[in-house]
């Protein structure tokens, strides 16, 4: 069995869709779950790749927490790259947009997130 070097992450880079390949149900069910909204609603108030994925306080643990950010990488609503050893984020807002027009601003209002 090989070794793997130290410090050398050799997880797999995620995998994203793209928002004009979404369907309306993949969508809303993407933004109904109370965790995912959470997360989004954070990613709306934060700049592009600020964000790591053990920044948000949120009640689950990190294998739900993976699970939350592939169905919002599933629905076009999240883009994830590798920086070190950090997975950072950012919503992918004006490309949701441009497919939802005016869904994500309805999901922002509703607690006062601009």
């Amino acid at each position: 069995m090989a070794k793997q070097a130290a410090g050398v992450s050799h997880r797999a880079a995620p995998v994203h869709m793209d928002p004009e390949d979404v369907a309306v149900l993949t969508a809303l069910s993407a933004v109904a779950d109370p965790v995912r909204l959470k997360l989004i609603r954070e990613l709306a108030g934060s700049a592009d790749w600020t964000r790591s994925c053990g920044s948000f306080d949120v009640p689950v643990g990190k294998a739900a927490l993976s699970h939350h950010f592939s169905v919002l990488r599933g629905a076009g609503l999240v883009e994830q790259r590798d920086e070190g050893p950090r997975r950072v984020n950012r919503l992918r807002r004006e490309e949701f947009d441009a497919r939802f027009p005016g869904l994500l601003d309805l999901l922002l209002r509703a607690d006062g997130v601009d």
